[in-house]
C-alpha cells in the first residue's frame, strides 16, 4: 500500500529550524491550531514582511520569458507587493519603521534591475504539486516522512544542461554555516527534476551586486542529516512531547507564540497561508 501523504510527517527548512531552536515553538507554530478557529497561528514582523515583498516581486519573474523579465517594471511589482504588508498587518509599529524597511526593499529591487545576473538567464521550473502543496517528495516512504519547500530560483546552465540553485537573502546577516537550507534545497531539486545540480548561490540583496557561490554539500550526507532531525520531529509528534530547552519559563522562540495562546497578542486577520496572524506587543 502506498504511503498516505495526508498522514505523513511533513518537514521543511522553516519547520526544522523551529524544532532545532525549540520543540515547543515548533509545536505552537506548526502543529497547534486555535480551538476557536481551527487555524494555525503565526506572527508578523517587519523583517518577514520585507522578505515577503521582495521575494514575491522577484519570484514572479520565473513565469516570464527572459525578454519579458528585462522589460518588467520590478519596482512597480514591489510597490504592489508592499501594499499587502503595509501598516499593522506587516508588523510595523514605530513611526518611520515602515518607511525605512520599504526603502531597503526598493534598494534591493533596484540592485537586481541594475545587475540582473542570473535573473536575465534561462530558468528551470519544478512541476507544481497537487492541491497547491509545496514541492515535495518522500524523504522516507517507509517512515512516511515528506520533505517539502519552495526554491527561490533555478537557473538553467546552458553549457552542460545542468541547474544552479539560487536563494535570495533579504536579511543583514550571512546564512549560518551549519544551516540546513542548502542541503534541503539540494535534496528537493535533485528529487524533483532530472537535470544535474551543478551549483548553488546565496544572493545577499541588501549589500551584494552578485550572488555568492556556495559549495554543494554531499547528497548522501544531506539526506542523513535531514532525515535524522525529521525522525526526531516524528517521534515528538507521535509522543506529543514538545519540551522547551528553557524549561517552564520558555525561551525567545516559544514565548511569542505563548502570548497568542494566552490571549494577550493582537489579532490581525487571516494570512496568505490560511493562518491566524498576530502582532506581539
Amino acid at each position: 500500500m502506498a504511503p498516505d501523504k495526508y498522514k505523513a510527517v511533513w518537514v521543511s527548512h522553516s519547520s526544522i529550524g523551529d524544532f532545532l531552536k525549540c520543540p515547543r515553538a515548533y509545536y505552537l507554530h506548526n502543529v497547534y491550531k486555535d480551538p476557536k478557529t481551527g487555524r494555525k497561528i503565526n506572527i508578523v514582523s517587519p523583517a518577514l514582511s520585507l522578505g515577503s515583498a521582495v521575494h514575491n516581486a522577484l519570484e514572479s519573474l520565473k513565469h516570464l520569458s527572459v525578454e519579458e523579465r528585462i522589460k518588467r517594471d520590478l519596482l512597480d511589482d514591489f510597490e504592489k507587493e508592499w501594499s499587502k504588508v503595509s501598516g499593522k498587518i506587516g508588523g510595523f509599529k514605530k513611526e518611520g519603521e515602515e518607511a525605512l524597511m520599504k526603502e531597503r526593499g526598493k534598494a534591493m529591487i533596484a540592485r537586481v534591475v541594475k545587475t540582473p545576473g542570473p535573473i536575465a538567464r534561462k530558468t528551470v521550473k519544478i512541476k507544481e504539486s497537487h492541491n497547491n502543496m509545496p514541492p515535495n517528495f518522500f524523504l522516507s516512504e517507509e517512515e512516511n516522512i515528506i520533505l517539502c519547500g519552495f526554491i527561490d530560483w533555478l537557473e538553467y546552465v546552458e553549457d552542460d544542461g545542468s541547474v544552479r540553485i539560487l536563494d535570495f537573502k533579504t536579511g543583514k546577516h550571512d546564512e549560518d554555516e551549519e544551516s540546513l537550507q542548502l542541503p534541503i534545497y539540494f535534496l528537493l531539486v535533485n528529487a524533483l527534476q532530472k537535470r544535474k545540480v551543478s551549483g548553488a548561490a546565496y544572493w545577499y540583496l541588501d549589500r551584494e551586486d552578485n550572488p555568492t557561490e556556495m559549495k554543494l554539500p554531499s547528497l548522501d550526507e544531506s539526506r542523513d542529516k535531514v532525515l535524522a532531525i525529521a525522525r526526531r520531529i516524528k517521534e515528538a509528534r507521535e509522543k506529543k512531547v514538545f519540551v522547551c530547552p528553557g524549561g517552564e519559563k520558555g525561551c525567545f522562540a516559544c514565548k511569542p507564540y505563548e502570548t497568542i495562546v494566552a490571549g494577550i497578542a493582537e489579532y490581525l486577520g487571516i494570512g496568505g497561508y490560511g493562518q491566524d496572524m498576530y502582532s506581539i506587543n
